[in-house]
C-alpha cells in the first residue's frame, strides 16, 4: 500500500532487494534448509517410534494374556495342546489382513497416484522369496516358544526369550549391519534387567521330578526359538538389501508394511500347517474346539490381538530395524509378566524384580 502511495528511494529499494535476495538465499540454501528439515525429520522419526512402542506395548500385552488363556486354561478338565493349529489360525488371519491392507493402499489413491503406483509397481521388484523365507524362520521360532509354554511357566518362557535381543543383534551383524557402541550396552542392559526380573519368579509344578523333566524339554525348545530368532533377524535385514539390490533405478526402494506382513505370514502358515499335520495336532485341535466351543472364542480373540500387534510390528520393521523391534518387544515382556503376576492370586513383585525392571528402564 505504501509503495503505491510513495515510491521509496532507490537506495532503499536496493537495500530491500538485497535483503530479500539474502533472505531468499538463506531460506533456499542448503545450509539454512538442512537444519530445519533435519529437525522436522527427527521429530517425525521420534513420533513414529513413540507410536510404534505404544501400539506394541498395548497390543501384545493383551496378546500375552490371551495366550495364557489359550494354553493354560482348563476346559472340562483338559487343556488345549494343539499349539500348531492356533498358529495356523493366527498366521492365516494375519496373511488375510496383510493382503487386504495391500489392496486398500492401492485402491485408496486417486487416478494420478494410481497411475504412478502402477508404473512403480512394474519397475519395483519385491523380494517375495526372501520375505517368505524370513516368515518360515519366524514361524519356527514362535512355534518353539509356544510349544515350550506347555512345559514351562509363562515367566520361565519370558526369561528365556528375554535374551532375544542378543541373537537378533548377532544376526544383524552377520547380515552386514553395523551398530554403535551405545546399542551394544543397551542390549546387554535390557537383557540383564529382564533376566534378573524373572529369576526371582516362583517355580510351579506338581513335583520336583516332573518339573525337572518338563523344564529340560521346555528350555531346549526356548534355545531352539532363540536360534531361529537369530536366523530371522539376518533374513529380515537381507530383505532390505535385496530390495535395494534388485531396484538400482529407484531411490530408497522398500516394501510397504502390508506386503511384508502378508508374505511373511504366508510363509508361516505353510510351516504351521506342516507341523500341525505331521504331529497330529491338526485333527486333535479341531476335535478339542468342537467339544469345547469356548476355545474357539479364545483362539479368535488371540488371533485378533496378534493382527493388531503385527500391524505395529511391521510398521516398526519398515521404519526402523529388527534390533529396535526386539528391544521394544523384550521390554514389553516385563509389563506382560507384571500383569500376569497381578492376575495370579498371591503373586507379588520382589525387590529383585523391581531392580531388574529399573535396569531395563534405565537402559531405555
Amino acid at each position: 500500500f505504501f509503495c503505491h502511495q510513495r515510491p521509496p528511494p532507490a537506495t532503499m529499494v536496493a537495500t530491500r532487494r538485497s535483503a530479500t535476495a539474502g533472505s531468499a538465499r538463506g531460506v533456499g540454501s542448503p545450509a539454512a534448509s538442512k537444519p530445519a528439515s533435519k529437525g522436522v525429520s527427527r521429530v517425525a522419526t521420534e513420533f513414529k517410534l513413540v507410536f510404534a512402542v505404544a501400539g506394541i506395548f498395548s497390543a501384545f500385552s493383551a496378546f500375552a494374556v490371551l495366550q495364557e488363556d489359550v494354553y493354560r486354561s482348563s476346559y472340562g478338565g483338559e487343556r488345549f495342546r494343539a499349539t500348531f493349529l492356533v498358529l495356523i489360525v493366527e498366521r492365516g488371519v494375519n496373511t488375510l489382513v496383510g493382503l487386504i491392507g495391500t489392496l486398500v493402499v492401492r485402491w485408496g489413491s486417486n487416478d494420478r497416484t494410481r497411475r504412478e503406483s502402477k508404473s512403480t509397481a512394474t519397475k519395483m521388484k519385491v523380494p517375495f522369496f526372501e520375505i517368505a523365507t524370513s516368515g518360515v524362520s519366524q514361524m519356527a521360532a514362535m512355534a518353539a516358544a509356544n510349544e515350550a509354554l506347555r512345559f514351562v511357566s509363562f515367566p520361565t518362557q519370558v526369561l528365556g526369550k528375554s535374551c532375544k535381543s542378543i541373537p537378533v543383534m548377532v544376526g544383524g551383524i552377520a547380515a552386514g549391519r553395523a551398530y554403535p557402541r551405545s546399542q551394544y550396552v543397551q542390549v546387554l542392559a535390557v537383557t540383564a534387567g529382564v533376566v534378573v526380573f524373572n529369576l526371582d519368579a516362583p517355580k510351579k509344578g506338581p513335583s520336583a521330578d516332573d518339573d525337572d523333566v518338563s523344564s529340560a524339554y521346555g528350555l531346549t525348545l526356548i534355545v531352539c526359538s532363540l536360534f531361529f530368532d537369530f536366523i530371522t533377524a539376518a533374513l529380515q535385514d537381507r530383505v532390505k538389501t535385496a530390495t535395494v539390490r534388485r531396484n538400482p533405478h529407484l531411490k530408497n526402494p522398500k516394501t510397504n508394511m502390508f506386503e511384508s506382513m502378508a508374505w511373511t505370514n504366508f510363509g508361516g502358515v505353510f510351516v504351521a500347517f506342516l507341523l500341525a499335520f505331521c504331529t497330529g495336532q491338526l485333527a486333535d485341535g479341531v476335535s478339542f474346539c468342537t467339544r469345547h466351543p469356548g476355545m474357539q472364542n479364545a483362539i479368535a480373540y488371540y488371533a485378533l490381538a496378534s493382527v493388531l500387534g503385527q500391524l505395529f510390528v511391521y510398521f516398526t520393521i519398515t521404519e526402523f530395524d529388527p534390533l529396535v523391534l526386539s528391544t521394544v518387544t523384550t521390554t514389553r515382556k516385563i509389563f506382560s509378566t507384571v500383569y500376569s503376576a497381578f492376575r495370579s492370586p498371591g503373586s507379588a513383585m520382589s525387590g529383585m524384580q523391581i531392580g531388574g525392571g529399573a535396569c531395563v528402564f534405565a537402559a531405555i
